[in-house]
């Protein structure tokens, strides 16, 4: 059997060119992540100390751990893409959730000091839970236990997140004492004045519907600043406030290709060991809950984009590609990287005409073949690699329009998920506010019906939490 008939290329109306064609254009506008998840994921130390929380290896260098993860990247996302190719047959590309790794490395490794093993452990868990829910067709019962507003309102407080991590990184926004969030000196800081230029390059290359603008801004914002660098303008190998954020680049000079994921494969494992129960139990159920709704989201957003939905709006058989995002996340947990996702990149091949999994076949492919190319990865500064941060989170606020604000049972929880989350740099208590606060108002207005059990049991539990967080009982994990 050919591809054109394994993929169904006369009954889904395609070809093999538009197919590959797909799968190019899907490749190059969702190619940063192989830059951006390392820089993300990997922790930066500067004189001993910890500048930014992530996976630390030891015996490892920042820009060995940055290739590995890049390795690690590429790997995952090519497992839940031929999953997607072959089990579900859909134009649909994945790789690691820019939100979900953020949460991975502040929240949980830096915020709540779990050992990014365990943290790893975590994404395996949630990733079994996912593939057994979609096995036994539990998605619905799921769905409905979380408010729908919550639901709208969690891409865009991701969006906020990513951006406060974004700006600070390519030095727009600095930490204060007073004002605890400030301007930067930008005028004095020549990495701020090219990563603003980069930005708006980049915003300028997207405005104009060009293929790949986010990693065409990246790599030009990467080689201006090494011939920057070269010209004295910027300190080799320095970022902002004296920190060693980039993997070399700048000092004239690639690092040497690293390819053995040894010290990453298979670590989730020693991360099950002296758990706590109440924590891990948080960090699974917001992993789960992220990766759930936000690929369900991504699903059907795409599912439209190439005419798949029925006449009630539904995907049809969301069961297959919600299971490659399940076993690409429990593969890419097992690998050493965080929770893996749908990416609404997607619609840009679905719009060059892809309608099979040969566009997720043709992505895997090039993922694959982007492994001659890892040394780049640790060459990419935080300042660079961040625009993408920023960008997305531009594109992430739109979700704020689905919630009807006009209604106080929806605004007043989803308002709050939306400005916890980054006033308390943390993806968890953004959704577990929105959560508590839904029955209340419910209940307040009078509107009890409205409320299920499960989201009462879901709230009071979460309320446990916060006490039992923030009352000092977790001294092992403050």
């Amino acid at each position: 059997m050919g591809l054109a008939d394994y993929f169904g290329f006369d009954e889904h109306d395609t070809d093999l060119r538009t197919e590959v064609l797909a799968g190019v254009t899907t490749f190059l506008t969702m190619s940063y992540i192989v830059v951006v998840n390392p820089a993300v994921m990997t922790q930066v130390t500067q004189d001993g100390e910890v500048v930014k929380p992530g996976i630390a290896l030891a015996n490892h260098s920042y820009a060995e751990t940055v290739q590995m993860l890049a390795v690690v990247t590429l790997l995952a996302s090519a497992v839940a893409m031929l999953v997607m190719a072959f089990y579900a047959n859909r134009p649909f590309a994945l790789a690691p959730g820019l939100g979900l790794n953020a949460f991975f490395a502040f929240t949980v490794v830096g915020a709540l000091g779990i050992p990014w093993q365990t943290a790893l452990a975590a994404v395996v868990t949630e990733g079994v839970v996912f593939i057994v829910l979609t096995a036994v067709g539990a998605r619905e019962y799921v769905i409905s236990l979380f408010p729908e507003p919550v639901k709208f309102a969690v891409g865009t407080g991701i969006g906020l997140f990513l951006a406060i991590i974004g700006l600070e990184a390519m030095g727009v926004i600095v930490g204060d004492a007073g004002t605890i969030l400030a301007l930067g000196d930008l005028a004095q800081n020549p990495v701020a004045i090219l990563s603003i230029v980069g930005l708006f390059f980049t915003l300028a290359l997207y405005a104009r519907g060009v293929t790949g603008s986010i990693i065409l801004g990246i790599v030009s914002t990467t080689v201006a600043g090494a011939a920057l660098t070269f010209a004295g303008v910027v300190e080799p190998g320095v970022l902002i406030d004296g920190f060693v954020r980039n993997g070399g680049f700048a000092a004239g000079q690639l690092p040497q290709a690293q390819y053995d994921i040894t010290p990453l494969a298979g670590a989730f494992v020693s991360g099950f060991q002296n758990v706590e129960a109440l924590s891990f139990a948080l960090v699974v159920f917001t992993f789960f809950f992220v990766d759930f709704f936000d690929t369900a989201g991504t699903l059907v957003g795409v599912g439209q984009a190439g005419g798949f939905l029925n006449e009630d709006g539904d995907l049809p058989d969301a069961d297959k590609p919600l299971m490659a995002d399940a076993v690409g996340t429990t593969a890419g947990g097992m690998l050493g990287t965080s929770t893996v996702t749908t990416y609404i990149e997607s619609a840009t091949g679905i719009e060059e005409g892809g309608r099979t999994g040969m566009v997720a076949l043709v992505v895997a492919c090039l993922f694959l073949a982007s492994l001659v190319v890892v040394p780049l990865a640790a060459a990419i500064p935080q300042y660079a690699s961040h625009i993408a941060l920023v960008v997305v989170a531009l594109l992430m606020l739109g979700n704020v329009t689905a919630v009807q604000w006009d209604d106080v049972t929806h605004s007043i929880p989803a308002g709050l998920t939306i400005l916890v989350m980054p006033f308390t740099y943390s993806i968890a208590y953004g959704i577990a506010a929105g959560i508590v606060s839904y029955p209340v108002v419910k209940a307040a207005t009078g509107e009890y019906d409205d409320v299920s059990l499960g989201q009462w049991l879901l709230a009071v539990a979460f309320v446990v939490y916060f006490f039992v967080r923030t009352s000092g009982v977790l001294q092992t994990v403050a």
